[in-house]
């Protein structure tokens, strides 16, 4: 038996700060103009070469630089996804990482003990409240969360709709999920409920996605204190998740006021179930513990209860192609 495996789990994080500095410093949108050596990097960019090889050698180890003759060049992993103002770009999500994630994640040790997050925006009220208070960073953000989330939009835009004629997706951002699902069902008309800051981001998201977006409607407000638009299916997409017990029950029991009767609440989570619940949802559940007030990953099981208590009728749905989350339907009677 050797520690290695324990050493290079310190040694991930170790990695990760060498990812985050080289976005800082856009090492690979500079590499994106061309293979360079090192001290050509290093000049460019104002570093010192020595420590510049070193991270742009273990970048290569890790798979996102690639070196010939030695000159560095991006992967095509690194290209498509950490190049910014591609249209893929990944920059958002890991600036959100570091600056508010990362930090939470620090005091995971005071969570297991406390049983509250680290996140001071958590402590005194939304953990959304500081993340949307910077347009810029808002942007940023959501470009990676679409570009994370589209496998679950496609997944979930074709399910069998035909019953519906209407949704309101809550906490749908500026409407990426809403957009796939019209576009694969139009005969649906589609709304999103979220706080008021993000009308403007979801106006020019709207705008850049064309004709086939611009039916869809943004309604701001909070989900606890303000009326949710009435509609024949309410979408929860990644949001029990972030609330305690109580707040889930007082959420779906407002979804039940909104859904019209007949209609349904969509809820999509990890929902870590079993004595043996995936890492992914492992994670999620800390992730939430650490960043949000009273959050974190749930069973299927306990949502078909929550479910009940509201007044719906739970279903669980099987839908190809939704990989790491769970879809559950609840059903409200006509």
């Amino acid at each position: 038996m050797h520690p290695g495996p324990i050493m290079g789990l310190m040694a991930g994080y170790w990695q990760v700060r060498m990812l985050l500095a080289a976005l800082e410093h856009d090492i690979f949108t500079e590499l994106s103009k061309g293979p360079a050596t090192s001290g050509e990097v290093a000049d460019r960019m104002g570093l010192v070469e020595l420590g510049t090889h070193d991270l742009l050698t273990g970048l290569g180890h890790l798979g996102l630089l690639q070196v010939a003759d030695g000159r560095f060049a991006n992967s095509p992993l690194a290209d498509r996804f950490l190049v910014r103002g591609g249209p893929e770009f990944l920059g958002g999500y890991l600036r959100f990482c570091e600056q508010e994630l990362n930090p939470a994640w620090d005091g995971l040790a005071t969570s297991l003990r406390t049983g509250r997050p680290t996140n001071r925006a958590a402590v005194v009220g939304n953990p959304y409240d500081t993340l949307y208070s910077d347009p810029d960073a808002t942007d940023g953000f959501l470009d990676s969360m679409d570009l994370l989330s589209t496998p679950i939009g496609l997944a979930i835009s074709r399910y069998d709709w035909s019953q519906y004629s209407s949704f309101i997706d809550v906490g749908g951002a500026r409407g990426n999920f809403a957009h796939q699902v019209v576009t694969e069902n139009p005969h649906l008309t589609a709304g999103v409920f979220d706080l008021p800051p993000l009308e403007g981001t979801f106006k020019r998201h709207i705008e850049r996605l064309g004709a086939t977006a611009s039916g869809i409607s943004f309604h701001g407000g909070d989900f606890f204190k303000d009326k949710l638009p009435k509609a024949d299916v309410i979408v929860l997409g990644h949001v029990l998740h972030n609330w305690g017990v109580e707040d889930r029950v007082q959420l779906l029991k407002n979804v039940y006021d909104a859904v019209r009767p007949g209609g349904a609440v969509f809820v999509y989570d990890p929902m870590a179930g079993g004595e043996q619940p995936s890492l992914h949802a492992v994670l999620a559940g800390l992730a939430m513990l650490v960043w949000s007030r009273g959050g974190h990953e749930y069973s299927v099981e306990e949502l078909h209860g929550w479910l009940r208590e509201a007044g719906f009728w739970p279903e669980t749905a099987e839908v190809p192609g939704l990989h790491e989350d769970v879809l559950v339907i609840g059903h409200k009677d006509a």
